[in-house]
């Protein structure tokens, strides 16, 4: 049966990059220690694809690729893999934000050395938002979550991609 089953074991046979990179991907959310996934922006679901056992993942795209729609309200951990640059409305995706515990995301962070117009990841009409670290941070805290991890695991060849995760609550002081 053609189902989203089937094409995840499709997806676990052809690509050793993707396998790389969800096993980093992975391994930079363990602290979260999550029992159900949403996956926003899931692309061909090789997040999915490379899951560990015992997780429930669920997948959403824009495009028509196989997925499972988005079928809870409230998530252990919300990913946003390369998506969130390219979402109009951001306003759109903070009801998801607010009911997980947990949010994983990579976006582009453009550095303060460069000129935007000539930054490899200037790209109008498909990226609507361009970060800024601490800006990025800001807007998940207004939100209630703080920043419990922040880095570039994926890199290299990921130049400029940033890896944050986030909880719900207040810092600690």
């Amino acid at each position: 049966m053609y189902n989203v089953n089937y094409y995840e074991n499709l997806l676990r046979r052809y690509s050793k990059t993707a396998e790389d990179i969800n096993k980093i991907r992975w391994d930079w959310v363990k602290d979260a220690n999550a029992k159900t996934v949403l996956d926003f922006g899931c692309g061909c679901g090789w997040f999915r694809a490379y899951s560990p056992n015992g997780a429930s993942i669920d997948t959403y795209d824009v495009m028509d690729v196989p997925q499972t729609g988005i079928r809870r309200i409230n998530y252990d951990l919300v990913c946003f893999w390369d998506v969130l640059e390219h979402i109009q409305n951001l306003d759109s995706v903070e009801g998801l934000i607010k009911n997980a515990e947990w949010v994983a995301a990579t976006v582009p962070i453009k550095p303060d050395c460069k000129d935007l117009k000539t930054w490899k990841h200037y790209k109008p009409g498909e990226h609507f938002h361009y970060f800024r670290d601490n800006e990025f941070i800001y807007w998940f805290k207004t939100m209630g979550f703080r920043l419990m991890k922040l880095g570039e695991p994926e890199c290299p060849p990921r130049e400029d991609i940033h890896s944050f995760l986030f909880k719900r609550g207040k810092i600690e002081t």
